[in-house]
């Protein structure tokens, strides 16, 4: 039909007509079929106009990943507000600063942060409406922030029979804060057009995988990535608009998280590796057998050696890649076999790999003048990227969107290659390539090396000046629980990949410092701005 518009209320229909009797669970508190989602997603629009809130407003959530938040997905954007997405693991500055930056006017917020916003609340510019979720439904406590409503009993007054309007697609929906390496954190946004396009080419990838990987309405999916994050990769949109049953885990914990995929049958998740070596660590994990859960790993890239302990554990796990300024989707990992009990090497390497391009991704390798590398040619370079739902710029940041794009790309600030079939292998950021003795030295590359000892569980590399050559590697490494190594135990380790021809002399760190923990940012990657500042000197 001529004016048809892509709105992420059309992604919500299409389950109501062919799974309304799928199910929507939170914890082990929450049961519900999808017409009661749409009910709810619709009361809750319903509520917030009651309360003023217009099309244009922007509108903040402050929660754990629970059904509530798959609500406000749909709801906000659906009324043509813009759903800003708090990363509540940010400090209270930064929280303060992304909430007066995006011009929210009302928040959501679970009463676990509600100290947060107490703390801040002085200072916070805009916001005329709070309305406090909580998992015990009880009445408001007593606070310094003037709460508006209880998240429930507005639904609960509230008309399931609001009428969602039909909006230009290219309306803003949702915004979010991403941090950067230096600066406060920066904004981007997305608009209905662009996240449904998303959702269709990602739902397109995963379900075309002739015999790994492959995503059908049968599947049980729970986010294991924030849902401030990124919209937690998108994948609840996928999810909804298949109409699969969704699990909402809360608070991320390893117990919570095994007993609610045991319990309620999860085949599809996702997650940043150390929230996998988190899971596969607890004693929760002991004696559970993971077969047939798929696993998406992104945010950094997925260690062989992590790969192979999740796959001796049953788990269909595979890489993908994308960023927050891509929506964030851009590949997935497509192996050709499915898993085996005896994994090659082979396989695992083509697991790892960040995968080809998803539907309507047009990706390059680039040199320093931006002219494209050939695939195949073993030759590294900038990944640079064009797709129909990248953001257009950082939110009144000019001079961050000036260096986000050249011309029609997007630049990623990542390092990779293209193999001969097209698949994607990223070899570093730009900002964490060391570059020694005349060489350019991939970081990660030394990590995926390293994660390979038994007796260590995570790793880190970062550049440090070296008088004579520039720039030296070093490691940060945290050794598995009881067990012991040396520096020289490690650089030996090493060597004996340098040997083989695996690896250059120059990458062999001069320095190895352990520690009980490595730094991550707010969504769970390690965090190497912290270490290089930490360590450096």
């Amino acid at each position: 039909m001529p004016g048809y518009q892509l709105l992420l209320k059309h992604v919500l229909q299409t389950a109501l007509h062919t799974a309304s009797g799928q199910e929507i669970v939170y914890r082990n508190l929450v049961r519900h079929d999808y017409p009661t989602l749409a009910s709810r997603i619709a009361r809750l629009a319903d509520g917030l106009a009651g309360l003023g809130h217009r099309a244009g407003d922007t509108i903040g959530v402050l929660d754990w990943d629970s059904h509530r938040y798959l609500e406000s997905y749909f709801a906000i954007p659906g009324s043509g507000a813009v759903l800003h997405t708090v990363n509540v693991r940010l400090s209270p500055e930064q929280i303060l600063y992304t909430i007066n930056h995006a011009r929210d006017v009302a928040l959501l917020v679970h009463v676990d942060f509600l100290p947060i916003v107490e703390q801040i609340w002085d200072r916070i510019d805009g916001v005329r409406t709070i309305i406090l979720m909580s998992d015990e439904g009880t009445a408001a406590p007593q606070s310094a922030v003037p709460i508006t409503a209880m998240y429930e009993a507005l639904l609960a007054s509230a008309n399931p029979s609001f009428v969602f309007p039909d909006l230009d697609e290219n309306t803003t929906a949702t915004t979010f804060y991403t941090t950067g390496t230096t600066g406060q954190p920066k904004g981007v946004s997305f608009t209905h057009r662009q996240l449904v396009l998303h959702t269709m080419a990602c739902a397109t990838a995963l379900a075309t995988s002739a015999v790994q990987g492959g995503l059908n309405r049968g599947d049980v999916y729970m986010p294991m990535t924030p849902m401030f994050h990124v919209h937690a990769w998108g994948l609840p949109f996928v999810a909804t608009m298949l109409g699969l049953k969704q699990v909402y885990p809360g608070r991320y914990d390893p117990s919570t998280l095994i007993g609610l995929q045991q319990g309620e049958g999860v085949t599809l998740s996702h997650c940043v590796p150390t929230i996998l070596q988190m899971l596969l660590a607890s004693p929760a994990a002991e004696g559970c057998t993971f077969s047939g859960w798929k696993m998406i790993i992104g945010g950094s890239a997925l260690p062989q050696g992590l790969a192979y302990a999740a796959l001796d554990r049953g788990i269909d796990i595979f890489a993908g890649y994308g960023m927050s300024e891509s929506g964030p989707v851009l590949t997935i990992a497509r192996p050709d076999s499915p898993y085996m009990e005896q994994t090659s090497t082979m396989e695992v390497d083509s697991r790892t790999c960040a995968g080809i391009p998803i539907p309507l991704v047009h990706l390059e390798i680039v040199d320093q003048a931006m002219n494209p590398l050939p695939r195949g040619s073993g030759k590294a370079g900038e990944i640079v990227v064009q797709a129909p739902w990248l953001t257009e710029k950082y939110t009144g940041d000019e001079a961050a969107s000036a260096a986000l794009r050249n011309g029609p790309w997007l630049r990623t600030g990542d390092v990779g290659m293209i193999e001969e079939d097209g698949s994607l292998r990223i070899t570093d950021r730009l900002k964490d390539i060391i570059k020694t003795g005349g060489e350019w030295v991939s970081s990660l590359e030394i990590e995926d090396l390293l994660l390979t000892h038994p007796d260590l569980s995570e790793a880190a590399i970062i550049g440090v000046p070296d008088s004579k050559w520039g720039e030296r590697p070093m490691a940060i490494l945290v050794a598995r629980q009881g067990r012991e190594l040396t520096p020289d135990a490690v650089r030996a380790y090493l060597q004996k990949f340098y040997d083989d021809g695996r690896l250059s002399k120059w990458a062999i760190p001069a320095n190895c410092i352990f520690t009980d923990a490595l730094l991550k940012t707010s969504v769970g990657k390690i965090d190497k701005k912290a270490l290089r500042a930490r360590y450096v000197e």
